[in-house]
């Protein structure tokens, strides 16, 4: 009998949320509907790195005491907790794979020492491909007629592992509530070339005033492109401003070739970990596949994980502290990596555009202010002044995390690991 090629799948999650298990309960199910759990030839082995700090009162069994009927349809997994970063950090400087200060900033707090960790472990353990996978994202879409919302389930996982043989990465498409910014009604406190204004200054090539306008025209929602769900088709994602923009979830890599493996990295206290490895791939074979996945931004929808399938999705609109809020800190985290992001892809006229994003936020940040009833986001100029100042140390933590990711890689290739 001809033996039949084993691949290795593995499936990350840089998760913090109390919501993991019943989240990874749904994506176990929906592998198993679409056929996966059965499939001989396809071994899937979950990476699940969690943060005891992202929210109040969470232990590691949050994480770790996954039921064992679900374990039955999985091959291997593997958790990853502070401890055990410690204990690869130490392995990988006795075995002078790389400094110690250099592979803590590797292993990092926040979203991208996640995803390190998590790639790390995929590319020790002999991954074919690693999908990451949001806890606030469901393989579910949702498009819209005149009267209802229609939902249709999704096969993730199926559609990457179609495409991703021809690609060094793919990443899929995503809806519901994908953006922080509630649909706000203008007055005369804030206008809407006011707001316009604010959001040409902290946002980015994927982020700005067209696409905003749009969501705030559906309530805050993003709804699933029927065409893109009917045609089936992958698309080339171009480059723009020197990136391929990707998204941190329902995002592939291609594990084969780990030398066109690259790592993520944010400025300190930033977001972007997607946005800065999308700086690195102008040479890379990057894919759009036709799959989605739902993102419940706020929270507010994991009933749909219960089989509660609204008809129609609620306007996200400005009248309570958490929705304020989520803007806030997305506002911030924005603003915090654009520096860099622009010291990277349009370094010629860096000065010139800082100085026109700091006029725009002196503008607006006033009236932003005085409309939301947060004198906080002032912060917004004070983290933009202090990101600037720090971007060239930034774009040095940046290039290093490279190099630093080489001498690792190097060391699993050549199994020292």
């Amino acid at each position: 009998m001809k033996k039949v090629s084993v691949l290795n799948l593995g499936i990350g999650f840089a998760t913090g949320r109390k919501s993991f298990q019943k989240v990874l309960k749904t994506y176990i199910y929906n592998w198993k509907e679409s056929g996966l759990t059965e499939n001989q030839s396809v071994r899937l082995n979950l990476f699940i790195a969690y943060d005891l700090k992202y929210s109040k009162k969470t232990r590691a069994a949050d994480f770790t005491k996954i039921d064992g009927e679900l374990l039955d349809f999985i091959d291997q997994v593997y958790f990853i907790g502070k401890s055990d970063i410690q204990n690869e950090i130490d392995g990988l400087v006795k075995e002078n794979a790389a400094g110690t200060e250099e592979t803590k900033r590797f292993f990092g707090g926040g979203y991208a020492g996640q995803r390190n960790a998590v790639l790390y472990y995929a590319m020790k353990h002999k991954m074919d491909y690693l999908i990451f996978l949001d806890d606030d994202e469901y393989p579910v879409a949702v498009t819209k007629n005149r009267a209802t919302a229609l939902w249709g389930g999704q096969h993730v996982l199926n559609t990457h592992l179609e495409y991703i043989r021809q690609a060094d990465i793919t990443h899929g498409h995503h809806c519901g509530y994908i953006s922080p910014i509630p649909n706000i009604r203008f007055d005369n406190v804030l206008t809407e070339p006011d707001f316009r204004l604010f959001i040409e200054a902290i946002s980015n090539d994927i982020l700005n005033w067209d696409n905003i306008k749009t969501v705030m025209k559906n309530g805050g929602a993003t709804y699933a492109d029927t065409n893109v769900l009917t045609r089936n088709e992958a698309e080339e994602v171009p480059e723009i401003n020197h990136a391929k923009f990707i998204s941190g979830a329902n995002l592939c890599i291609n594990l084969i070739r780990p030398e066109r493996v690259h790592a993520f990295y944010n400025p300190p206290g930033a977001r972007g970990e997607d946005t800065f490895l999308s700086t690195t791939l102008g040479d890379r074979k990057v894919l759009k596949v036709p799959c989605y996945t739902f993102h419940d931004g706020f929270g507010t929808y994991d009933h749909l994980l219960d089989g509660v399938l609204p008809v129609q999705l609620k306007q996200i609109l400005p009248d309570c502290l958490q929705v304020v809020t989520r803007f806030y800190r997305a506002c911030i985290g924005w603003i915090r990596y654009k520096p860099l992001l622009l010291y990277i892809t349009q370094r010629e006229s860096y000065a010139d555009i800082i100085k026109d994003i700091r006029a725009k936020l002196d503008r607006t940040i006033p009236c932003i202010s005085a409309f939301f009833g947060r004198e906080e986001f002032a912060n917004i100029s004070r983290e933009l002044e202090k990101y600037h100042k720090n971007v060239r140390k930034h774009y040095a933590e940046y290039l290093e995390m490279q190099t630093t990711w080489a001498k690792i890689r190097g060391r699993i290739a050549g199994g020292g690991l």
